[in-house]
């Protein structure tokens, strides 16, 4: 598999009432994400992903917590937009749709 494209970076997801940041390690397909604002801030993890490149700079990014929450993303990185879908433990399932911006680059 080829390495993801942003790998080594790390960008804010920002959906209202739920604002995200999601790292990128530039070794492996991982991520760590926080959640920086809303009511699950202070939320942390890291997670192994994967990705899929779509037409148009469109990226899908899933990867399932270990609580056994599932998370799929639709990023496009350059337009700096997001969607996300994700169910919860208790099988709550939610769409989140917002904007996405790329913040310091990890070392």
């Amino acid at each position: 598999m080829f390495a993801f494209p942003f790998a080594g970076r790390t960008f804010e997801v920002d959906y209202g009432d739920l604002v995200a940041t999601n790292a990128y390690s530039g070794e492996k397909n991982s991520l760590t994400y926080e959640i920086t604002d809303g009511p699950l801030k202070g939320a942390t993890a890291e997670v192994a992903f994967e990705w899929k490149e779509l037409d148009g700079g469109t990226y899908v990014i899933s990867w399932q917590e270990a609580d056994g929450s599932t998370v799929v993303h639709v990023d496009n990185f350059e337009r700096g937009s997001s969607l996300t879908f994700f169910t919860t433990p208790q099988s709550d399932f939610y769409r989140l749709s917002g904007t996405l911006r790329p913040l310091a680059d990890q070392k």
